[in-house]
């Protein structure tokens, strides 16, 4: 079959009415949760991973695979969305990807532009969209045929990459970031070993035998963690929201915004690819560029569209361009793609090479899906954006409640273990520590997926080889992903003995 045959079946199985509906709620709840700050694109998929479990059910296995990637990628992209919101009218990001916005979106909205500002924010992210799901559509073939050469030496060095490129770029210490790969990477060998059959550091329990649950870790971690912190530290709303006066951008406006929203969609899905660089820095690179190449550099931070445009457009592109090495290589380039991973690996759907040759259906169900959900997001963002600013105002009294029931009553569904439900505020606990000393909690899950999986391409490597290390320095892909991953490690590392600052938060 050809891709053309392949993008048909793909959109036969996203509009289905469930999936449509799937896809709607997604996008629905990603605008949501990038709306109100602090949740996130992360603790937002992380919190709905036991609900589409519970939904799901019912759906044969491949079915219920593809429904419950298609609401959860909704969230992830609407996440990105919606994250413009709080920084225009607010000058508070809803998430990190979002920071670079307020800087020219809240000057507009000061200025009485906020509906300018909102709806560009929503037509450059639509753009992005769009360009992101053509490159996906022409991109994924033919690096799932290029991965399907890779041996285990080669899976081994780009799974060590991927984690090093999420460690190396992750908050404002690169050591704290190491130190949650390790965590991350230690609780992933709790369980029966899967070859030699001896129980690794189980204490003897025996609901650790069968190894922490990825879901109850990632959901603890991100949602109760942010939870606590609301409570223990009482953030106040700061900030007034900004009025918005007329809602669609003028001509001239739309003008000046048209080759930002190109560049930056190029930009960012480019970045997008890269391993741990995420959104957040496709979302920097983009705004450093566009003042680069402006005649009048000046009216940046005064209220210029072009700073608007280009960044917002950057973050959701760099959310698609993030797809590509998670779908065709297996390797999430950032945390949320690192929980996306896992809630496939929860219905038996193995990310990698194979995965548009044993799972069609859901690989290009999904990718047709997005541009399903992207068209639902432009026509969803520009008359709801009034509405969107009420939710900013919704009171944590009623918000924290409803995510504490969501949590403890998803993962209880899903796990039905009481053991999990201590596991689950433990983490929460863990997960509220980790952030007030700026340990970064992206490493600690990309580990906890990865973990098992370098460890199973260490063995059939050294199998292979018999037992030779130099297999992975012999062979020149593998080779070379090495050599990248300790450049990733050690260039910063660098910069920082040389006074550089090089401080990047990874969070989409």
């Amino acid at each position: 079959m050809s891709t053309v045959e392949y993008l048909l079946n793909g959109f036969q199985t996203a509009l289905v009415w469930y999936n449509i509906l799937f896809a709607f709620v997604g996008v629905l709840i990603g605008t949501a949760v990038g709306v109100l700050p602090g949740i996130g694109p992360m603790s937002g998929v992380a919190l709905l991973i036991p609900v589409t479990a519970s939904i799901t059910g019912g759906l044969p296995p491949e079915q219920a695979a593809t429904s419950a990637i298609i609401l959860l990628a909704g969230v992830y992209y609407g996440a990105m969305y919606g994250g413009s919101t709080t920084s225009i009218l607010l000058n508070t990001p809803g998430e990190s990807s979002s920071v670079v916005t307020t800087l020219d979106g809240y000057q507009m909205a000061k200025q009485g532009r906020a509906g300018s500002a909102l709806a560009i924010s929503a037509i450059g992210s639509f753009v992005a969209g769009i360009v992101t799901l053509i490159a996906l559509i022409v991109l994924a073939e033919p690096l799932s045929n290029v991965a399907l050469k890779f041996g285990p030496a080669e899976y081994f060095s780009l799974m060590l990459l991927g984690l090093a490129a999420v460690s190396g770029l992750a908050g404002k210490s690169i050591t704290k970031a190491l130190i949650m790969t390790i965590i991350g990477l230690l609780l992933g060998t709790i369980g029966v070993d899967n070859v030699s059959g001896v129980a690794r550091f189980t204490f003897e329990f025996p609901w650790l035998y069968q190894g922490l649950e990825f879901l109850t870790i990632a959901v603890g971690l991100f949602a109760l963690g942010e939870v606590f912190k609301t409570i223990v530290e009482k953030e106040e709303e700061e900030g007034e929201i900004a009025k918005i006066k007329r809602l669609m951008p003028t001509k001239q406006e739309l003008k000046d915004s048209a080759a930002p929203i190109a560049r930056g969609s190029i930009l960012g899905f480019f970045v997008g690819i890269l391993p741990g660089a995420g959104a957040t820095l496709a979302s920097f690179f983009a705004y450093i560029l566009e003042k680069r190449v402006s005649k009048n550099p000046s009216k940046f931070g005064q209220g210029a569209i072009e700073g608007v445009a280009s960044p917002e457009s950057a973050n959701n592109a760099a959310s698609g361009g993030a797809m590509i090495p998670l779908l065709t290589l297996g390797i999430p380039g950032s945390g949320t793609t690192a929980i996306l991973m896992g809630a496939l690996m929860m219905y038996n759907v193995q990310p990698g090479p194979l995965l548009f040759e044993d799972h069609p259906q859901v690989a290009w169900g999904l990718i047709a899906s997005m541009f399903i959900g992207n068209l639902m997001l432009l026509i969803l963002n520009l008359p709801l954006v009034k509405v969107f600013a009420k939710i900013i105002e919704t009171p944590k009294k009623y918000l924290i409640p409803m995510i504490i029931a969501i949590s403890i009553f998803g993962v209880y569904a899903v796990q039905v273990s009481v053991y999990d439900l201590l596991l689950l505020v433990a983490c929460g606990i863990l997960g509220y520590f980790f952030s007030k000393n700026d340990y970064p909690i992206a490493p600690l899950v990309l580990g906890l997926v990865l973990g098992p999986m370098i460890e199973n391409n260490l063995r059939r490597a050294l199998t292979i080889s018999n037992g030779d290390y130099g297999v992975f320095f012999t062979r020149p892909i593998s080779l070379v992903f090495l050599i990248i991953t300790v450049l990733w490690l050690a260039v910063p590392m660098l910069l920082k003995k040389r006074g550089k600052d090089v401080v990047i938060n990874v969070e989409g």
